[in-house]
C-alpha cells in the first residue's frame, strides 16, 4: 500500500507509519490463576449509566454507530442512546426532550456528538434538576465560550489547524484550484469559520486559488437529498472551469459520499472529510465492503488505496487514519466510565483524557493523537475616534476544559 503520511501541525507531533494491515489475532493460551482458573477478565459491573446523543444515521452515521457500539459493549442497561432530530436547527426542543430523557432515566454522565445547537439549552435545562450529571461535548456547533460553561469537558477536531493542514495537503498533491462547499448557518460557527479563514490564509501563501461555493443547507427546504444533489451537478461544473488539480471540500457530512463519487469520476483531487475518518463516507462512495473487518482501520486503509489506484487516482486523494467522530464518543465513554469510577482527579483531568484518547486511537491502529487547549480572544468593546462602538482584542485566555484533537494526513 503507497501511502504518505503529512504530520500534523503540532510541532512535537510525530511522523507515524501507516498502521498494517491486520487479521484478527490468533488465540493465545489463558493465563491462571495459583489454583489453575482463569482469571475473571469481565467488566465490573458498576452501577453508573451514561446517555450518549448523537445524529441520525442519516445525519451522521458513523457517530451513530459508535453509540450502538458502546451500547453493545457496556450492555443496553448502562448505555443508554438518542439521536437528535435531522432538522435540528429548527427542532432544539426536540434535542432538550431527548437529553432530559436521558437524565430521566438515570444517566450520570451525557456525551454529545455531534454537540448540535441546543446542546447548551439541554445541559441548562438538565443541570436545573440533575446539577451533577458529567457533560462531554464533542464536535460542537455553538460558540466555544459559551459551550465551555455549559460542559464540564469539550472534545473537539482542531479545524483551525486543520486549516493549515488541508490546505498543505492539497499543496503536496499538487492542486491549483481549492473548492470550499458550505452554508451560511455553518459559516456562522466559530470554529468552521476560523477553520476557513485559516484555509484561505494557507491558500495566498501556496499560491493556491480558493474558491467559495453555497451549497443549499441539508437541514433547510430541500433537505439532505437536495443537497447532496448540488454537490452531484457542481463538482462537474466545477472541474469544467478550474480544471482536475481542483481539491474539493465540503463543510458537511452528508455531502460527502456524492462529492467522493464526483472526484473520483470526474479525476480531480479530495483532502479530507469534514470530519475525518477511513470510514467517513469513503465505503460507500468506492463500493468496499466492510464486513467482518468493522473497525479494522489497518485493512480500511488498505482497501481505500487500492480502489483510489484502480481509479488512477493515486496521489490525489488523502485522509486521516482515525475516524475522528467515533474517537470523540468512544473517548469520551471512557472517560466518563474513569470519572463515576472514581479514577479521575476531578471532573476535568488532562492526562486521563488524553489517556482515553490514546487508548481509544490504539484500538483503530493509531499510536496516538494529540491535544491542545483552546485559545480565544478577550474582546472589550470601545469607541473609535467618531465615537462608533468597536470590538478591540485585548488579550487571550485558554479554554481549560476544551481539547483540540488532531492527527495527520496520508496521501493515498
Amino acid at each position: 500500500m503507497m501511502v504518505a503520511f503529512i504530520a500534523a501541525c503540532r510541532p512535537d507531533a510525530p511522523v507515524q507509519d501507516p498502521p498494517a494491515a491486520t487479521q484478527p489475532a490468533a488465540t493465545q493460551p489463558a493465563a491462571t490463576d495459583d489454583n489453575g482458573d482463569e482469571p475473571d477478565t469481565t467488566e465490573p459491573a458498576g452501577d453508573w449509566i451514561i446517555g450518549i446523543v448523537t445524529g441520525t444515521v442519516t445525519q451522521g452515521e458513523e457517530e451513530f454507530m459508535a453509540g450502538q457500539k458502546m451500547r453493545d459493549r457496556h450492555g443496553a442497561d448502562r448505555i443508554l442512546t438518542v439521536t437528535y432530530p435531522d432538522r435540528f436547527n429548527d427542532e432544539m426542543e426536540t434535542t432538550i426532550a431527548q437529553v432530559m430523557s436521558l437524565a430521566d432515566q438515570g444517566a450520570q454522565a451525557i456525551v454529545f456528538c455531534q454537540a448540535v445547537p441546543g446542546t447548551i439549552a439541554s445541559i441548562q435545562r438538565v443541570r436545573e434538576r440533575f446539577p451533577d450529571i458529567l457533560f462531554v461535548a464533542g464536535t460542537i456547533m455553538e460558540p466555544p465560550t459559551e459551550l465551555a460553561l455549559a460542559a464540564d469537558v469539550i472534545l473537539q477536531i482542531d479545524d483551525i489547524g486543520r486549516g493549515t493542514t488541508i490546505m498543505e495537503t492539497a499543496h503536496r498533491m499538487g492542486a491549483e484550484t481549492f473548492i470550499h462547499y458550505s452554508f451560511p448557518r455553518h459559516l456562522g460557527i466559530d470554529m468552521i469559520a476560523q477553520r476557513r479563514a485559516g484555509l484561505i490564509a494557507a491558500a495566498e501563501r501556496l499560491g493556491i486559488n480558493f474558491v467559495e461555493v453555497m451549497a443549499p443547507d441539508p437541514t433547510g427546504d430541500a433537505g439532505p437529498a437536495g443537497a447532496q444533489q448540488f454537490i452531484v451537478e457542481d463538482v462537474p461544473r466545477q472541474v469544467a472551469a478550474h480544471g482536475v488539480n481542483t481539491v474539493f471540500f465540503s463543510t458537511n457530512c452528508i455531502m460527502q459520499e456524492p462529492l467522493i463519487r464526483g472526484v473520483l469520476e470526474q479525476g480531480a483531487m479530495y483532502a479530507e472529510p469534514c470530519c475525518p475518518s477511513p470510514y467517513h463516507a469513503f465505503p460507500a462512495a468506492m463500493n468496499i465492503s466492510t464486513a467482518g473487518n468493522e473497525g479494522n482501520v489497518p485493512f480500511m486503509m488498505e482497501q481505500i488505496s487500492l480502489a483510489v489506484a484502480e481509479a488512477g487516482m493515486t496521489g490525489r486523494v488523502a485522509n486521516w487514519p482515525v475516524p475522528v467522530n467515533m474517537l470523540i464518543i468512544e473517548a469520551g465513554v471512557d472517560y466518563a466510565i474513569a470519572y463515576l469510577e472514581g479514577r479521575t482527579n476531578g471532573r476535568v483531568d488532562p492526562a486521563a483524557i488524553q489517556e482515553s484518547l490514546n487508548r481509544v486511537a490504539l484500538e483503530y491502529g493509531v499510536d496516538a493523537v494529540y491535544t491542545r487547549n483552546m485559545v480565544v480572544p478577550i474582546i472589550e468593546i470601545e469607541e473609535d475616534e467618531d465615537g462608533e462602538e468597536i470590538e478591540v482584542v485585548v488579550g487571550e485566555r485558554t479554554l481549560d476544559n476544551m481539547f483540540l484533537i488532531i492527527s495527520g494526513s496520508y496521501i493515498f
